[in-house]
Protein backbone atom coordinates (compact mmCIF):
# COMPACT_ATOMS: atom_id res chain seq x y z
CA UNK A 1 0.00 0.00 0.00
CA UNK A 2 1.43 3.40 -0.93
CA UNK A 3 1.79 5.86 1.92
CA UNK A 4 0.54 9.40 1.58
CA UNK A 5 2.87 12.33 2.31
CA UNK A 6 2.86 14.02 5.68
CA UNK A 7 0.24 16.79 6.02
CA UNK A 8 1.34 20.21 4.79
CA UNK A 9 0.90 21.76 8.24
CA UNK A 10 3.29 19.20 9.74
CA UNK A 11 5.81 19.85 6.97
CA UNK A 12 5.74 23.55 7.76
CA UNK A 13 6.32 22.88 11.46
CA UNK A 14 9.08 20.42 10.55
CA UNK A 15 10.75 23.08 8.41
CA UNK A 16 10.60 25.52 11.34
CA UNK A 17 12.08 22.86 13.62
CA UNK A 18 14.94 22.18 11.19
CA UNK A 19 15.74 25.89 11.12
CA UNK A 20 15.82 26.07 14.92
CA UNK A 21 18.10 23.04 15.08
CA UNK A 22 20.44 24.65 12.53
CA UNK A 23 20.56 27.87 14.56
CA UNK A 24 21.94 25.88 17.50
CA UNK A 25 24.72 24.02 15.66
CA UNK A 26 27.45 26.70 15.50
CA UNK A 27 27.18 29.45 18.17
CA UNK A 28 28.45 27.18 20.95
CA UNK A 29 31.65 26.79 18.87
CA UNK A 30 32.11 30.20 17.25
CA UNK A 31 31.32 32.08 20.46
CA UNK A 32 34.39 30.56 22.14
CA UNK A 33 37.13 32.08 19.95
CA UNK A 34 36.63 35.75 20.92
CA UNK A 35 36.39 34.72 24.60
CA UNK A 36 39.69 32.78 24.68
CA UNK A 37 41.66 35.64 26.34
CA UNK A 38 39.06 35.89 29.14
CA UNK A 39 38.89 32.11 29.61
CA UNK A 40 42.67 31.78 29.58
CA UNK A 41 43.09 34.49 32.22
CA UNK A 42 40.28 33.24 34.46
CA UNK A 43 41.27 29.56 34.44
CA UNK A 44 45.01 29.99 34.00
CA UNK A 45 45.17 28.03 30.73
CA UNK A 46 48.38 27.82 28.74
CA UNK A 47 48.31 28.90 25.09
CA UNK A 48 48.47 25.24 24.10
CA UNK A 49 45.40 24.29 26.12
CA UNK A 50 43.57 27.39 24.95
CA UNK A 51 44.26 26.39 21.35
CA UNK A 52 43.13 22.84 22.05
CA UNK A 53 39.80 24.23 23.30
CA UNK A 54 39.01 25.42 19.76
CA UNK A 55 40.32 22.23 18.13
CA UNK A 56 38.47 19.83 20.46
CA UNK A 57 35.03 20.26 18.80
CA UNK A 58 36.49 19.41 15.37
CA UNK A 59 38.12 16.24 16.70
CA UNK A 60 34.88 15.33 18.45
CA UNK A 61 32.95 15.90 15.22
CA UNK A 62 35.29 13.70 13.25
CA UNK A 63 35.21 10.83 15.75
CA UNK A 64 31.52 10.75 16.65
CA UNK A 65 30.35 11.20 13.04
CA UNK A 66 31.12 7.49 12.71
CA UNK A 67 28.63 6.56 15.44
CA UNK A 68 25.81 8.95 14.55
CA UNK A 69 24.34 6.69 11.85
CA UNK A 70 24.02 3.79 14.29
CA UNK A 71 22.39 6.03 16.89
CA UNK A 72 19.91 7.29 14.30
CA UNK A 73 19.07 3.77 13.18
CA UNK A 74 18.54 2.56 16.74
CA UNK A 75 16.51 5.49 18.07
CA UNK A 76 14.97 6.94 14.93
CA UNK A 77 16.22 10.12 13.24
CA UNK A 78 14.01 12.67 15.02
CA UNK A 79 14.42 11.05 18.44
CA UNK A 80 18.21 10.92 18.02
CA UNK A 81 18.30 14.60 17.02
CA UNK A 82 16.25 15.48 20.11
CA UNK A 83 18.67 13.51 22.30
CA UNK A 84 21.61 15.25 20.61
CA UNK A 85 20.12 18.68 21.32
CA UNK A 86 19.72 17.65 24.96
CA UNK A 87 23.37 16.53 25.11
CA UNK A 88 24.33 19.89 23.59
CA UNK A 89 22.29 21.62 26.30
CA UNK A 90 23.95 19.63 29.10
CA UNK A 91 27.41 20.29 27.67
CA UNK A 92 26.71 24.02 27.30
CA UNK A 93 25.76 24.28 30.98
CA UNK A 94 28.48 21.94 32.26
CA UNK A 95 31.36 23.76 30.60
CA UNK A 96 30.62 27.04 32.43
CA UNK A 97 29.83 25.45 35.79
CA UNK A 98 33.33 24.75 37.10
CA UNK A 99 37.02 24.80 36.31
CA UNK A 100 39.29 23.42 33.60
CA UNK A 101 37.97 19.85 33.67
CA UNK A 102 34.34 20.98 33.42
CA UNK A 103 35.26 23.31 30.55
CA UNK A 104 36.85 20.58 28.44
CA UNK A 105 34.34 17.83 29.27
CA UNK A 106 31.42 20.14 28.60
CA UNK A 107 32.97 21.28 25.33
CA UNK A 108 33.39 17.64 24.31
CA UNK A 109 29.71 17.00 25.02
CA UNK A 110 28.64 19.99 22.94
CA UNK A 111 30.66 18.58 20.04
CA UNK A 112 28.94 15.19 20.35
CA UNK A 113 25.49 16.78 20.33
CA UNK A 114 26.28 18.99 17.35
CA UNK A 115 27.75 16.28 15.15
CA UNK A 116 24.83 13.87 15.68
CA UNK A 117 22.49 16.62 14.48
CA UNK A 118 24.83 17.40 11.57
CA UNK A 119 24.92 13.82 10.36
CA UNK A 120 21.23 12.96 10.82
CA UNK A 121 19.56 16.14 9.53
CA UNK A 122 20.47 15.39 5.90
CA UNK A 123 18.84 11.92 5.80
CA UNK A 124 15.87 13.25 7.78
CA UNK A 125 15.32 16.02 5.23
CA UNK A 126 15.57 13.52 2.39
CA UNK A 127 13.15 11.14 4.12
CA UNK A 128 10.53 13.63 5.28
CA UNK A 129 10.77 16.31 2.56
CA UNK A 130 12.29 14.63 -0.53
CA UNK A 131 10.70 17.09 -2.95
CA UNK A 132 12.25 20.07 -1.17
CA UNK A 133 15.80 18.80 -0.65
CA UNK A 134 17.41 21.86 -2.25
CA UNK A 135 15.33 24.50 -0.45
CA UNK A 136 15.51 22.88 2.99
CA UNK A 137 19.24 22.12 2.74
CA UNK A 138 19.83 25.70 1.60
CA UNK A 139 17.87 27.08 4.55
CA UNK A 140 19.57 24.70 7.00
CA UNK A 141 23.14 25.51 5.91
CA UNK A 142 22.43 29.24 5.66
CA UNK A 143 20.87 29.31 9.12
CA UNK A 144 23.88 27.45 10.47
CA UNK A 145 26.31 29.91 8.85
CA UNK A 146 24.29 32.95 9.90
CA UNK A 147 24.23 32.01 13.56
CA UNK A 148 27.90 31.04 13.40
CA UNK A 149 28.63 34.65 12.45
CA UNK A 150 26.24 35.99 15.11
CA UNK A 151 27.84 33.80 17.76
CA UNK A 152 31.33 35.09 17.03
CA UNK A 153 30.08 38.66 16.74
CA UNK A 154 28.17 39.08 20.01
CA UNK A 155 30.08 36.83 22.43
CA UNK A 156 32.73 39.43 23.36
CA UNK A 157 30.23 42.32 23.78
CA UNK A 158 28.04 40.12 26.01
CA UNK A 159 31.05 39.27 28.15
CA UNK A 160 32.56 42.76 28.43
CA UNK A 161 30.05 45.49 27.50
CA UNK A 162 27.18 43.74 29.29
CA UNK A 163 29.47 42.50 32.08
CA UNK A 164 28.24 38.90 31.82
CA UNK A 165 31.76 37.47 31.77
CA UNK A 166 32.76 34.55 29.56
CA UNK A 167 30.51 32.13 31.45
CA UNK A 168 27.41 34.26 31.06
CA UNK A 169 28.20 34.92 27.41
CA UNK A 170 28.39 31.18 26.63
CA UNK A 171 25.33 30.47 28.76
CA UNK A 172 23.33 32.96 26.69
CA UNK A 173 22.82 30.31 23.97
CA UNK A 174 21.07 27.90 26.34
CA UNK A 175 17.82 29.83 25.82
CA UNK A 176 17.87 29.14 22.08
CA UNK A 177 18.58 25.47 22.79
CA UNK A 178 15.55 25.18 25.07
CA UNK A 179 13.32 26.69 22.38
CA UNK A 180 14.79 24.27 19.84
CA UNK A 181 14.09 21.27 22.08
CA UNK A 182 10.50 22.39 22.68
CA UNK A 183 9.77 22.87 18.96
CA UNK A 184 11.53 19.66 17.92
CA UNK A 185 9.89 17.36 20.47
CA UNK A 186 6.64 16.79 18.46
CA UNK A 187 8.70 15.47 15.51
CA UNK A 188 9.50 12.32 17.50
CA UNK A 189 5.98 11.02 16.87
CA UNK A 190 6.71 10.90 13.12
CA UNK A 191 9.80 8.69 13.45
CA UNK A 192 7.86 5.59 12.35
CA UNK A 193 6.61 7.25 9.15
CA UNK A 194 8.14 5.85 5.99
CA UNK A 195 9.32 8.10 3.21
CA UNK A 196 6.46 9.02 0.87
CA UNK A 197 8.61 8.12 -2.10
CA UNK A 198 9.63 4.61 -1.05
CA UNK A 199 7.76 1.68 0.40
CA UNK A 200 10.28 -1.17 0.23
CA UNK A 201 13.46 -1.80 2.19
CA UNK A 202 16.55 -0.84 0.21
CA UNK A 203 19.50 -3.23 0.10
CA UNK A 204 22.26 -2.44 2.58
CA UNK A 205 25.22 -0.63 1.02
CA UNK A 206 28.75 -0.52 2.46
CA UNK A 207 29.71 3.07 1.68
CA UNK A 208 33.29 2.46 2.82
CA UNK A 209 33.82 0.24 -0.23
CA UNK A 210 32.35 2.73 -2.70
CA UNK A 211 34.72 4.77 -4.85
CA UNK A 212 32.02 7.41 -5.31
CA UNK A 213 31.59 7.66 -1.53
CA UNK A 214 35.31 8.26 -1.10
CA UNK A 215 35.24 10.94 -3.79
CA UNK A 216 32.43 12.71 -1.94
CA UNK A 217 34.41 12.34 1.31
CA UNK A 218 37.53 13.91 -0.17
CA UNK A 219 35.43 16.63 -1.79
CA UNK A 220 34.04 17.52 1.65
CA UNK A 221 37.47 17.12 3.23
CA UNK A 222 39.25 19.46 0.85
CA UNK A 223 36.62 22.17 1.18
CA UNK A 224 36.66 21.80 4.98
CA UNK A 225 40.46 22.05 5.10
CA UNK A 226 40.34 25.09 2.85
CA UNK A 227 37.62 26.81 4.92
CA UNK A 228 39.07 26.26 8.38
CA UNK A 229 42.64 27.06 7.31
CA UNK A 230 41.75 30.39 5.71
CA UNK A 231 39.47 31.30 8.62
CA UNK A 232 42.24 30.55 11.11
CA UNK A 233 45.15 32.27 9.35
CA UNK A 234 43.84 35.01 7.02
CA UNK A 235 43.60 37.68 9.76
CA UNK A 236 47.21 37.05 10.83
CA UNK A 237 48.41 37.30 7.23
CA UNK A 238 46.55 40.59 6.73
CA UNK A 239 47.97 42.01 9.96
CA UNK A 240 51.46 41.03 8.79
CA UNK A 241 50.79 43.08 5.65
CA UNK A 242 49.98 46.18 7.66
CA UNK A 243 46.23 45.87 8.26
CA UNK A 244 44.97 46.65 11.75
CA UNK A 245 43.59 43.74 13.77
CA UNK A 246 40.11 45.28 13.66
CA UNK A 247 40.24 45.77 9.89
CA UNK A 248 41.51 42.22 9.32
CA UNK A 249 38.68 40.84 11.47
CA UNK A 250 36.14 42.95 9.58
CA UNK A 251 37.37 41.61 6.24
CA UNK A 252 37.03 38.05 7.52
CA UNK A 253 33.51 38.75 8.80
CA UNK A 254 32.41 40.35 5.54
CA UNK A 255 33.82 37.41 3.60
CA UNK A 256 31.61 35.09 5.67
CA UNK A 257 28.56 37.34 5.26
CA UNK A 258 28.98 37.21 1.47
CA UNK A 259 29.19 33.44 1.83
CA UNK A 260 25.59 33.35 3.08
CA UNK A 261 24.44 34.06 -0.48
CA UNK A 262 26.37 31.05 -1.73
CA UNK A 263 25.08 28.88 1.12
CA UNK A 264 21.47 29.66 0.28
CA UNK A 265 21.45 29.47 -3.50
CA UNK A 266 23.92 26.62 -4.20
CA UNK A 267 21.66 23.72 -3.03
CA UNK A 268 18.60 25.06 -4.86
CA UNK A 269 20.65 25.37 -8.02
CA UNK A 270 22.30 21.95 -7.56
CA UNK A 271 19.01 20.00 -7.48
CA UNK A 272 17.93 21.53 -10.79
CA UNK A 273 20.71 19.80 -12.71
CA UNK A 274 21.29 16.15 -13.49
CA UNK A 275 24.90 16.52 -12.34
CA UNK A 276 26.81 19.22 -10.46
CA UNK A 277 30.11 19.16 -12.36
CA UNK A 278 29.57 22.62 -13.86
CA UNK A 279 28.81 24.10 -10.43
CA UNK A 280 31.96 22.61 -8.95
CA UNK A 281 34.10 24.06 -11.73
CA UNK A 282 32.47 27.47 -11.30
CA UNK A 283 33.08 27.51 -7.54
CA UNK A 284 36.63 26.25 -8.07
CA UNK A 285 37.34 29.13 -10.46
CA UNK A 286 36.04 31.56 -7.81
CA UNK A 287 38.56 30.08 -5.42
CA UNK A 288 41.44 30.27 -7.88
CA UNK A 289 40.73 33.89 -8.80
CA UNK A 290 39.95 34.88 -5.24
CA UNK A 291 43.01 33.42 -3.56
CA UNK A 292 45.29 34.50 -6.43
CA UNK A 293 44.29 38.08 -5.59
CA UNK A 294 46.25 37.74 -2.34
CA UNK A 295 49.45 37.67 -4.40
CA UNK A 296 48.79 41.38 -4.97
CA UNK A 297 49.39 44.01 -2.28
CA UNK A 298 46.67 46.30 -3.67
CA UNK A 299 43.81 46.54 -1.18
CA UNK A 300 41.04 46.79 -3.79
CA UNK A 301 42.24 43.64 -5.57
CA UNK A 302 42.38 41.81 -2.22
CA UNK A 303 38.82 42.91 -1.36
CA UNK A 304 37.44 41.85 -4.74
CA UNK A 305 39.23 38.51 -4.61
CA UNK A 306 38.14 37.71 -1.06
CA UNK A 307 34.56 38.56 -2.00
CA UNK A 308 34.74 35.89 -4.70
CA UNK A 309 36.42 33.45 -2.31
CA UNK A 310 33.78 34.13 0.36
CA UNK A 311 30.98 33.42 -2.10
CA UNK A 312 32.72 30.17 -2.99
CA UNK A 313 33.23 29.20 0.67
CA UNK A 314 29.52 29.53 1.38
CA UNK A 315 28.47 27.72 -1.79
CA UNK A 316 30.92 24.84 -1.43
CA UNK A 317 29.90 23.75 2.07
CA UNK A 318 26.19 23.72 1.26
CA UNK A 319 26.88 21.96 -2.05
CA UNK A 320 28.85 19.29 -0.18
CA UNK A 321 25.90 18.67 2.17
CA UNK A 322 23.52 18.56 -0.80
CA UNK A 323 25.65 16.00 -2.62
CA UNK A 324 25.22 13.59 0.30
CA UNK A 325 21.51 13.48 -0.51
CA UNK A 326 21.90 13.56 -4.29
CA UNK A 327 24.38 10.66 -4.49
CA UNK A 328 22.25 8.23 -2.45
CA UNK A 329 18.84 6.62 -3.01
CA UNK A 330 17.81 5.39 0.46
CA UNK A 331 17.65 6.58 4.05
CA UNK A 332 20.22 3.97 5.10
CA UNK A 333 22.81 4.91 2.49
CA UNK A 334 22.24 8.65 3.04
CA UNK A 335 22.78 8.29 6.79
CA UNK A 336 25.88 6.11 6.35
CA UNK A 337 27.39 8.43 3.75
CA UNK A 338 26.64 11.49 5.89
CA UNK A 339 28.58 10.02 8.82
CA UNK A 340 31.48 8.89 6.64
CA UNK A 341 31.73 12.23 4.79
CA UNK A 342 31.57 14.39 7.88
CA UNK A 343 34.11 12.28 9.76
CA UNK A 344 36.59 12.60 6.91
CA UNK A 345 35.81 16.28 6.45
CA UNK A 346 36.37 17.25 10.08
CA UNK A 347 39.60 15.27 10.43
CA UNK A 348 40.96 17.10 7.40
CA UNK A 349 39.57 20.38 8.75
CA UNK A 350 41.47 19.90 12.01
CA UNK A 351 44.64 18.95 10.11
CA UNK A 352 44.82 21.94 7.75
CA UNK A 353 45.46 24.82 10.18
CA UNK A 354 47.99 22.75 12.15
CA UNK A 355 50.00 21.73 9.07
CA UNK A 356 50.17 25.29 7.83
CA UNK A 357 51.18 26.53 11.28
CA UNK A 358 54.08 24.07 11.34
CA UNK A 359 55.11 25.04 7.80
CA UNK A 360 54.99 28.74 8.69
CA UNK A 361 57.13 28.16 11.78
CA UNK A 362 59.75 26.54 9.54
CA UNK A 363 59.69 28.87 6.51
CA UNK A 364 58.03 32.07 7.78
CA UNK A 365 56.50 32.82 4.37
CA UNK A 366 52.84 33.86 4.04
CA UNK A 367 52.89 32.91 0.35
CA UNK A 368 52.73 29.32 1.60
CA UNK A 369 49.16 30.03 2.73
CA UNK A 370 48.24 31.29 -0.73
CA UNK A 371 49.90 28.27 -2.32
CA UNK A 372 48.03 25.88 -0.01
CA UNK A 373 44.71 27.56 -0.83
CA UNK A 374 45.38 27.33 -4.57
CA UNK A 375 46.40 23.67 -4.27
CA UNK A 376 43.22 22.93 -2.31
CA UNK A 377 41.21 24.75 -4.99
CA UNK A 378 42.62 22.46 -7.68
CA UNK A 379 41.88 19.38 -5.56
CA UNK A 380 38.39 20.76 -4.90
CA UNK A 381 37.72 20.84 -8.64
CA UNK A 382 39.20 17.35 -9.14
CA UNK A 383 37.23 15.56 -6.43
CA UNK A 384 34.17 17.71 -7.11
CA UNK A 385 33.97 16.66 -10.74
CA UNK A 386 34.24 13.03 -9.61
CA UNK A 387 31.52 13.52 -6.99
CA UNK A 388 29.27 15.68 -9.13
CA UNK A 389 28.51 13.07 -11.80
CA UNK A 390 24.97 11.72 -11.90
CA UNK A 391 25.61 8.43 -10.11
CA UNK A 392 24.22 6.75 -7.00
CA UNK A 393 25.97 4.81 -4.27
Amino acid sequence: MKLSPLPQQNLGFLFFGILLVSFNLRPSITAVGPLIPLIREDLGLSNGWAGFLTTLPLLTFATFSLFAAGIGKRLGLARAIFLALFVLLVGSIWRVSGGKLSLFLGTGLTGIGIVICNVLLIPLIKKRMPGKLGLVTASYTTGMSLFAAIGSGISAPLATDWSWGWRGSLLFWVGLLIVGLAVWFPQISFDNEKSPTTTTQSPKVNVWKSRLAWNVCLFMGVQSMLYFTIIAWLPDMLVARGYSLGRAGLILSLMQVVGLLGSFFAPMLAVRFRDQVGMVIGIGLMYLLGFSSLLSTTAFINYAGLTLAGLGLGASVSLAYTMIGLRTDSEQSTTALSGMVQSTGYYMAALGPVLFGIAFDVFGDWNLLIGLMLACSVLYIYFGTKSGKSELI
